[in-house]
């Protein structure tokens, strides 16, 4: 080390006045910098004021209401397409839902089938039914349309199926046979009726069950000897078309069957939160739900690959041009956790098939691209 000498004192004490100088304008300058106030610098980004520690200021305001821009393509895609549409997006466990005729009665079809499956697993919670509750489906048993089961009841003149697989196969599959054995299992359409009213679901109807509905739908009296193969498209054929034309326009005024966009998806909001069956059921019931086969190519299809969606679709009567009761409603959730409760009823349309499927789509793709994830 070497020390001051009297030789080179003056140079030391240049070099000191030299840095007590540039000390000072530096801290000068730092105290200069940050005498604005916060969030107004020049050419710098805004700096939020107590953010959050688990959210972004950006979250926090998804959560509270919805993107402009998804509610103006939403508002779009409904103004566009012919018929009675009706809407309806909840962001789940936020603040904000949107939608169009989302206060009208809609045709529910097979979404109905949803409300008998909580029904059932309600009792079940209560310990009144069981999950492995054995029950016997004969030919009196089967309904119209779509009913897989039917096959197997005409070839084995009965089968015995548990609770667990009927519910599989309501759901899943939308059988329209199983989902009226597990109607008659609940109580019937008063105990469903009842649920609605125990957790103030409101404006969701529950009609008289598949037969009656359909029957009804087409201006028939039902026969039990009409559920076996085609004779109901038989005897639904030589129905005079007026006939069949008022039958259909009275059920469309005024549907037996008949739900509000807005209230599914509160109903759904209330089901992913856990508070209209216990834990374990409403486990069940969304692990069945996210393996429905049926409308693949309705709101499914503009979901995300990395989302996760369970959904159940119904599908109604057509006359000539008109069809009825194309519906899809579910729970599509981000790869952040965050959930949507998502409606498509289309109550009477002249669209064809992949027009009302790409409007589903379009909506689905829509919450999922305005994500703020």
């Amino acid at each position: 080390m070497n020390y001051p000498t009297a030789e080179n004192r003056p140079h030391m004490i240049q070099f000191r006045y030299i840095l007590t100088m540039l000390l000072t304008v530096t801290m000068t300058a730092c105290v200069s910098g940050n005498s604005q106030p916060v969030g107004q610098q020049t050419g710098a980004p805004p700096t939020y004021q107590n953010p959050a520690p688990s959210a972004s200021p950006r979250a926090d305001v998804s959560r509270e209401r919805p993107n402009p821009a998804l509610v103006n393509e939403i508002a779009d895609l409904w103004r566009s397409f012919p018929g009675k549409t009706g809407i309806a997006v909840k962001r789940i466990d936020g603040e904000w839902e949107f939608g169009h005729r989302a206060d009208e009665y809609f045709p529910q079809q097979s979404v109905s089938k949803l409300w008998v499956a909580m029904t059932l697993l309600d009792k079940i919670d209560q310990g009144r039914a069981s999950l492995s509750d054995p029950i016997r489906i004969g030919k009196e048993d089967l309904t119209v349309f779509h009913q897989p089961m039917a096959v197997e009841v005409e070839r084995e003149g009965s089968v015995v199926k548990t609770v667990y697989t009927l519910l599989e196969k309501a759901l899943a599959s939308s059988d329209n046979t199983a989902n009226d054995v597990l109607l008659n299992h609940a109580g019937g359409p008063d105990a469903v009726r009842k649920f609605f009213a125990k957790h103030d679901l409101g404006k969701i109807r529950f009609g008289p069950g598949e037969r009656l509905l359909q029957s009804g739908i087409a201006g028939m009296e039902w026969r039990q000897n009409l559920s076996y193969r085609r004779t109901f498209y038989t005897a639904r054929a030589n129905i005079p078309v007026e006939q069949r034309r008022q039958a259909l326009e009275a059920y469309l005024a005024d549907p037996v069957d008949g739900a509000s966009p807005q209230a599914i998806v509160r109903a759904l909001d209330k089901l992913a939160r856990g508070k209209l069956l216990s834990e374990n059921s409403t486990r069940l019931l969304q692990s069945i739900l996210k393996r429905t086969r049926s409308g693949p190519n309705r709101l499914k299809a503009g979901v995300p690959a990395d989302w996760e969606f369970l959904h159940k679709t119904g599908t109604g009567q057509v006359l000539g041009s008109m069809a009825t009761g194309y519906n899809d409603i579910g729970i599509m959730t981000a790869p952040d956790g965050t959930r949507y409760a998502v409606v498509v009823m289309l109550g009477d349309t002249t669209a064809s098939v992949p027009e009302r499927m790409r409007l589903m789509q379009a909506v689905t793709r829509a919450v999922a691209r305005y994500h703020p994830g």
